[in-house]
C-alpha cells in the first residue's frame, strides 16, 4: 500500500483551526488512499506501455549490455585480489637476474649496494642505539626518524630521486651542488691537478701491456669500456693500489669531508673509452655528493643528473648527488682518447659534524 499525503490547498488554509471529527478523518484518508492507487496504476500501465513501443534493436541491445554488465561482475567477483609489488620485491627479482636499474651489479656479498639483507632497518636501529649508549642521543632525531621510517622513505621517494641503500630525511636535494658547498676539498683537489693526473698516466700505461692491469676494475655498460682504479672502496684502503699513487692517496687525508670511515665513501680513477655509455642508475644514499674532478674530457662527453646535463672540464671540480638517477657516456672519437676523471665521495654539506660521526660507526665496513 502507497499512501502519498496531499498537499494542503488555499482554502484548507483558510479554515478556522478546530479540532476534525474521527468521521472526516477517515473518509479523508481513503480518499487519498484511492487516489495513490490510481496514480501508481497509471504509472505502471504508462511504464509497460512505453516498453512495448520500444524498437525491437533497442531492446536487444539493452538486453545485451545487461548481460555483459552481470558477466563483468562475475569475472571481478572471481579474481584474487592482487598483491602489490614493493621496491624491495623489484629490486630482489632484479637481483636475480643480475641486473638492477639496468646496470649490471657486482652480486658482492660486502658490497652495500649490490647485497640486499633481510632485517637492514632492525640493524641499523641497533647500530644507532649502540652509538647512543657509547655517546649520546643528541643530535640523533634525523637519523633516528630515518631508520625508523626507512622503508616508507625509500618506497615513496619520486622515480627521479631512490636512493637504494639509505635515506636521510629533510636534506635538501638538487641534483648538481655548486663549488662553493664543499669549498675547501674542491679548491685542494683542483690545486693539485697535475700531480693526480701524472699518476694516472703513470698507471695508464700498463694498458699497452695487457687487456686489464693489475688494480683496475671493469664494469658492466650497454656499450663501450669503464673502468675503475680504487683506492678507497666503500670505506675500505685498498693498500695495493694506493701505493702506486702514494701522492693521490695523501692528498685524501688532507680532505676535510672525504667519506672515508663508512661504506658510502669511495674514491678512485674513472675512465670511459670512446663509444661507451653507462646505464642510467641509482647511488645507494643521499647522504654524500660525489666530486669528479676532471683529469682527460674529450668533447662530446656528458654527464646527466637528473635530467640535466653537465660536461667536465679538466682541472675542474664537478659534484652532483649521484642518489639522483644519473648516466654518463663518451660519444667523442676513438683518437681523441678516454675521459678519465677521479672520483671522490663527500659528505652532504647539510649532515652535521654529530650526525657525520654516527653514521661512520652505523656504517663502518664490516659492521
Amino acid at each position: 500500500m502507497v499512501w502519498v499525503p496531499l498537499s494542503p490547498t488555499s482554502s484548507d488554509r483558510r479554515a478556522p483551526l478546530h479540532a476534525p471529527s474521527t468521521t472526516t478523518m477517515s473518509l479523508e484518508w481513503l480518499t487519498d488512499w484511492s487516489w495513490s492507487l490510481d496514480g501508481l496504476r497509471d504509472f505502471i500501465a504508462t511504464g509497460i506501455q512505453s516498453f512495448r513501443d520500444c524498437d525491437a534493436t533497442a531492446l536487444v541491445a539493452v538486453a545485451c549490455l545487461l548481460v555483459l554488465f552481470v558477466w563483468y561482475c562475475y569475472h571481478v567477483g572471481r579474481e584474487q585480489p592482487r598483491a602489490y609489488t614493493t621496491v624491495n620485491a623489484l629490486m630482489q627479482s632484479a637481483e636475480a637476474n643480475g641486473v638492477q636499474n639496468g646496470f649490471v651489479y657486482c652480486q658482492s656479498p660486502e658490497c652495500v649496494r649490490c647485497s640486499h639483507h633481510d632485517g637492514l632497518n632492525q640493524k641499523l636501529y641497533h647500530n644507532l642505539q649502540e652509538y647512543a649508549k657509547r655517546y649520546s642521543w643528541s643530535g640523533m632525531g634525523r637519523i633516528h626518524k630515518g631508520i625508523r621510517e626507512q622503508g616508507r622513505y625509500l618506497n615513496s621517494r619520486p622515480s627521479i630521486q631512490k636512493p637504494e641503500v639509505f635515506f636521510l630525511p629533510d636534506l635538501p636535494t638538487t641534483p648538481y651542488f655548486s663549488r662553493d658547498a664543499q669549498k675547501h676539498d674542491v679548491e685542494l683537489l683542483e690545486r693539485n691537478f697535475q700531480t693526480i693526473l701524472c699518476e694516472f698516466e703513470t698507471l695508464y700505461k700498463a694498458f699497452s701491456n695487457c687487456s686489464l692491469p693489475q688494480g683496475w676494475k671493469m664494469n658492466s655498460t650497454p656499450s663501450g669500456e669503464w673502468f675503475t682504479f680504487y683506492l678507497v672502496n666503500q670505506g675500505m684502503c685498498v693498500p695495493r693500489n694506493c701505493r702506486r699513487c702514494p701522492r693521490t692517496y695523501r692528498l685524501l687525508g688532507s680532505l676535510r669531508t672525504c667519506i672515508g670511515n663508512n661504506v658510502f665513501g669511495n674514491a678512485c680513477i674513472s675512465v670511459l673509452s670512446p663509444g661507451t655509455v653507462i646505464a642510467e642508475h641509482y647511488g645507494p644514499t643521499n647522504i654524500r655528493i660525489r666530486c669528479h674532478l676532471g683529469l682527460k674530457t674529450p668533447s662530446n662527453c656528458e654527464l646527466v643528473v637528473g635530467g640535466e646535463p653537465q660536461c667536465w672540464a679538466e682541472g675542474r671540480c664537478l659534484l652532483f648527488d649521484d642518489s639522483f638517477l644519473h648516466t654518463a657516456f663518451h660519444e667523442g672519437a676513438p683518437e681523441e682518447g678516454p675521459r678519465v676523471v677521479f672520483m671522490v665521495d663527500l659528505w652532504h654539506p647539510n649532515v652535521a659534524a654529530a650526525e657525520r660521526q654516527a653514521l661512520d660507526f652505523i656504517f663502518a665496513p664490516g659492521r
